[in-house]
């Protein structure tokens, strides 16, 4: 089974979905832009950038990604997005309203950073013979990646807070404190945990793609 057939709904069905949230990051913007929220324009202006990303790599690489890898990561950054909509009946957005609305954001961006570490060092691993990664130290490579990328959201997170007080600005990224922390890398570790496990025999097909460009680069 590959990822595509692991989401359950036609390929056509996915294409749909992913430009239906495409569309809705542009009407959050808008809004944004209209309200003057600087959080909102940035937060989803880079969502934005991110879902072009697939349409770029195929464009200019002739990398085409499967449409539900295509569905998981517009799926992120749009739940990202909406996260940071102020809310009409309260003085706060989704991250701040709703308790495990930052944990359900950051399992699944955090697995597609496992996506895209796990993809990268497979290809590579595959494509040639002086970087070999051993099977059994793989799961622990995805972990300790995230992680290490889980360390350094925290701290710019951290650092804009800092910073967004220091001048008396809104901040666009919010760090409430050590134990937030904590609870954003214990949620980090499930997602990474989950591509480790069961998602990385999904993603044989990405890989594969990433191989055969990387053997094109060289010919």
């Amino acid at each position: 089974m590959r990822l595509r057939d692991y989401v359950g709904i036609s390929r056509a069905r996915q294409r749909q979905a992913t430009y239906a949230m495409e569309v809705a990051l542009v009407c959050i913007l808008a809004v944004g832009i209209v309200t003057g929220s600087t959080g909102v324009i940035v937060n989803t202006g880079v969502g934005l950038v991110v879902t072009q990303l697939p349409a770029l790599f195929e464009r200019d690489y002739g990398i085409a990604l499967d449409p539900a890898l295509t569905l998981w990561i517009t799926t992120a950054v749009f739940l990202h997005a909406v996260g940071v909509i102020g809310l009409p009946w309260a003085d706060a957005n989704f991250y701040k309203s709703i308790w495990w609305w930052d944990h359900l954001t950051h399992a699944l961006s955090s697995s597609i950073v496992a996506a895209i570490g796990y993809t990268t060092v497979r290809a590579l691993d595959r494509h040639s013979e002086e970087i070999y990664v051993p099977p059994r130290f793989m799961f622990v490579f995805i972990l300790l990646f995230v992680l290490a990328f889980g360390v350094a959201w925290e701290v710019l997170e951290f650092t804009i807070t800092l910073a967004a007080e220091a001048t008396g600005n809104a901040t666009i990224l919010t760090q409430f404190g050590l134990g937030d922390t904590m609870l954003d890398l214990v949620f980090d570790t499930i997602g990474a945990i989950v591509v480790a496990t069961w998602g990385t025999a999904h993603l044989t097909d990405i890989v594969g793609i990433f191989e055969e460009f990387l053997d094109g680069r060289e010919s």
